[in-house]
């Protein structure tokens, strides 16, 4: 049913820009939650109960999670656990409610199954999200899985306040958020990946998880990082006391098979946004595979990149991931994937 009905409207979906046809469908979404989240499960249903599994404390429902960017105000959650996500990650949020960078911003890559995206952490705010979470779990709807938060700075605060920035969104949130991402990793807030850095995260993790009050806190990295560069990241992590990684986010590289998308996006590594879907597989594989030799078994390290197929899933388990995350490949698959994922595995 659900591949049958985003067969049909894909199209219409994809005669739009990408992000009013990804506001259009949120929105309507957003509108019933509950009951679009009805509809939803009649076509997919809970991960296979043998696909559970514990991830820094927390039960996940299945391997396969949604990632952050989606969903940046947590308007559809009912939604996303009904589709069949093992666990669900809302957010970006930042301190500060911000519009984003100008349009357009977001780009899809039709033959190369991707998109590019410079949206700057448009968001409402970390607070408007801690009213949102708070009238959910008030209301006793909170969902069957993992609901997990991602927190980035906001644009106009200051690298030097940055550790406050963050901070603030996590104090605003603890209590309501599962698990917290920290992201330093996007391309698209200028500075923000200079919080990788060793010096940077020696300030900001002990700040966050002091935040965070027990929550798992997760860090986000970038596979633009060079290998001593993301390995010592992790092993920092790790030393600190973070419950665990998400390895990758989108990345700067444009390892693209088409010459052009929409507004002629091409392959000017000039030109701004976060690559991801298909071609960021190989770069985030290679990453994942340092972040996991990082971690050597002390810290669970989350995949993400590129994932769409079972295939891919399995892979990154097989090496040793926690679990995987997706966003991308929900566009070009369709609602039907993380169910169809999960069953795929368990079949395996």
């Amino acid at each position: 049913m659900l591949k049958t009905s985003y067969r049909l409207l894909k199209p219409l979906l994809f005669r739009m820009d990408a992000e009013t046809a990804h506001n259009r469908l949120l929105g309507s979404l957003a509108l019933a939650p509950d009951l679009m989240a009805m509809a939803a499960s009649w076509g997919a249903g809970p991960p296979p109960s043998m696909l559970a599994r514990e991830v820094a404390g927390l039960r996940f429902a299945g391997p396969v999670g949604l990632a952050a960017g989606l969903d940046k105000d947590g308007l559809a959650i009912p939604v996303w656990e009904a589709l069949g996500f093992g666990f669900v990650e809302v957010g970006t949020v930042t301190a500060h409610a911000q519009a984003g960078n100008p349009r357009p911003r977001l780009f899809r890559l039709v033959q190369d199954r991707a998109l590019v995206n410079r949206m700057g952490f448009n968001n409402r705010g970390s607070a408007a999200l801690a009213e949102r979470l708070g009238r959910l779990k008030g209301a006793g709807r909170w969902p069957g899985v993992p609901l997990g938060v991602n927190v980035g700075k906001s644009k106009i605060t200051p690298a030097k306040e940055a550790v406050a920035d963050y901070v603030t969104s996590i104090e605003r949130l603890v209590g309501l958020a599962d698990y917290f991402t920290v992201n330093v990793s996007s391309p698209n807030t200028p500075g923000l990946r200079d919080l990788q850095e060793r010096s940077a995260l020696e300030r900001l993790l002990p700040a966050a998880l002091r935040a965070a009050e027990g929550t798992p806190l997760f860090l986000k990295l970038s596979p633009d990082l060079s290998e001593p560069a993301l390995g010592d990241a992790v092993r920092l992590a790790a030393s600190l006391g973070v419950s665990g990684v998400i390895a990758t986010n989108t990345t700067i590289a444009r390892p693209l098979a088409a010459e052009a998308g929409e507004f002629g996006l091409n392959r000017d590594p000039e030109q701004p946004g976060g690559l991801s879907g298909r071609p960021l597989w190989p770069l985030a594989r290679q990453a994942i595979a340092t972040a996991l030799a990082a971690a050597d078994g002390r810290i669970p390290v989350i995949g993400v990149g590129g994932v769409s197929t079972s295939a891919q899933a399995r892979e990154l388990l097989d090496a040793g991931c926690a679990a995987v995350q997706l966003y991308t490949g929900l566009i070009f698959e369709g609602p039907g994937l993380p169910s169809r994922l999960h069953r795929e595995l368990a079949k395996e």
